[in-house]
């Protein structure tokens, strides 16, 4: 019984430990969400008034004619799939992670038919388990990540597409709604199709053509929507990340009550049997 209660309180001890680690690592994905929230909120007016912008200058030149916003047919698919470089986030890696997989199963039958890019050490090493080649992959980016650091690999995934290396570029990532509600996204960036002028156009003046004015906006503009994506899965990265060790911290608890009571139990009981021993040790000796 000594021996049991000891393994007991050994766990207890384990136990509060572990609540000691999720509790401050829910405080620190707590304080992080803070600032990444605020960034992902604050590159969304700049994506949406550069998409006006190139609304307005497309449409106004008669429709372009530009190959970011025509389709064509399609013979290979990219995928820019956006992770993070650690775990303890609940669900936040494996449900995007699945839903690509899952797409590239159901839509492509052989590798040729499709590429993969990657930013997170969580979706490269997922893609190399599965013998998955990657055109290219960035690690090790900070909690508040720059546009620089994620350039060149969004810069290389817009450049195959204008060179037409693949004939679509889809994005995924996780789409942050708040700490609670992340929804894994996929969705197509290039071509850029759905771009439409809205009734209320401003006049802009630009020089010296529409067409050349696009050529610089546009690859810029689907670069700016990767940045984005990227703020948005680093606020949804810190969001799951609290709600998960949150709820870690909430079963450490409830398994440190479970596990008292049982010692207590068992202390009782051991003191109960003592007190039995040494009253029959009594009695016997009347």
């Amino acid at each position: 019984m000594a021996k049991g209660m000891r393994e007991i309180k050994r766990s207890i001890k384990s136990k509060q430990n572990t609540k000691q680690i999720t509790k401050a690592m829910e405080m620190v994905a707590a304080a992080k969400l803070r600032k990444a929230q605020e960034a992902a909120l604050a590159s969304r007016p700049y994506a949406d008034k550069m998409k006006e912008v190139i609304s307005s200058i497309a449409s106004g030149a008669g429709g372009s004619k530009h190959p970011m916003l025509q389709t064509r047919p399609i013979k290979r698919t990219a995928y820019l799939v956006i992770t993070s470089d650690r775990g303890l986030a609940g669900g936040y890696n494996a449900n995007i992670l699945r839903k690509v997989l899952l797409t590239i199963k159901e839509n492509h039958r052989s590798p040729e038919e499709y590429a993969v890019f990657v930013i997170g050490r969580k979706g490269r090493d997922f893609f190399a388990r599965r013998n998955i080649t990657l055109v290219d992959e960035i690690t090790g980016l900070s909690d508040t990540p720059k546009f620089s650091d994620i350039k060149e690999i969004a810069a290389r995934a817009v450049k195959g597409y204008e060179d037409g290396t693949f004939d679509e570029l889809h994005l995924a990532y996780n789409k942050f709604y708040n700490a609670l509600t992340q929804v894994p996204t996929l969705k197509q960036l290039l071509p850029l199709g759905q771009i439409e002028a809205g009734t209320d156009k401003p006049d802009y003046e630009y020089e010296p053509s529409s067409e050349e004015v696009l050529n610089v906006l546009l690859p810029k503009y689907a670069e700016t929507l990767v940045f984005s994506a990227l703020l948005e899965g680093k606020a949804s990265e810190f969001g799951a990340r609290m709600t998960a060790m949150g709820n870690a911290t909430k079963n450490a608890t409830k398994m440190i009550s479970d596990l008292t009571l049982t010692y207590n139990r068992a202390r009782q009981a051991a003191i109960t049997q003592e007190i039995a021993e040494i009253v029959s040790g009594a009695n016997a000796q009347q």
